[in-house]
């Protein structure tokens, strides 16, 4: 499994990079106003810089709802760098996008996913990756961790090729089961990551090797 980092912050992504184990970036205009870029010009520089980081897919999202809108913005987007990703919403202008985005060989996301009909939609439109939403699906107390499984079954038995992009990511216990349900890549927050590091038997045997060692000197 594929790890991505949810972020538009700088240090955070140089910090997942120099741990050797980060894939990717996905980025949204919620994360982007959170670092305070502002104007079309500003945005397309950082996502170069994104790209000038990490060497893998960088999902930079659209915020326009109708077709022609959408495919305005992502063919700009795609301009920017070789790496960037097209995250378009699952809405039926959207699925039309992307449609037309594969027919030119531009990478997609499909974001804002909540259902295994939308992942369906969105791989026959040849989406690059989908990114169903778990821990929002969790918050409305059905299951996320379900519908990753579910959508993963489905691709599998249908051939399709879109990759399984399990997103809002709450902790690292839900890295390690979109992994035993076979999500091609998990985007989340750094927090998430390092929080795979921790536990407290690791900690203590440390400790335990440090004192040891200390009273061989």
């Amino acid at each position: 499994m594929k790890f991505f980092i949810d972020t538009a912050n700088l240090d955070q992504i140089r910090e997942a990079q120099g741990m050797g184990i980060l894939d990717g970036v996905t980025t949204n205009p919620s994360l982007m106003a959170k670092e305070g870029i502002k104007g079309s010009e500003a945005i397309a520089q950082h996502y170069k810089t994104i790209c000038e980081i990490v060497d893998g897919p960088v999902s930079a999202e659209v915020l326009g709802t109708s077709f022609e809108g959408i495919i305005e913005e992502g063919k700009k987007l795609a301009q920017i760098h070789k790496n960037i990703v097209v995250k378009v919403p699952m809405i039926k202008d959207g699925i039309k996008a992307i449609k037309w985005f594969t027919d030119n060989n531009i990478a997609t996301n499909c974001t804002l996913v909540f259902s295994a009909g939308q992942a369906i939609l969105a791989a026959k439109a040849g989406a690059t990756y989908v990114s169903p939403f778990i821990g929002r699906i969790d918050d409305t107390n059905w299951d996320g961790l379900e519908l990753i499984e579910q959508i993963v079954g489905i691709y599998n038995a249908q051939g399709f090729m879109t990759e399984v992009l399990a997103a809002s990511i709450r902790s690292p216990l839900h890295i390690v089961k979109c992994a035993e349900a076979g999500a091609d890549v998990c985007t989340c927050p750094l927090s998430s990551i390092t929080g795979l590091l921790k536990h407290p038997l690791t900690d203590a045997g440390l400790q335990q090797f440090l004192k040891d060692a200390e009273s061989m000197k």
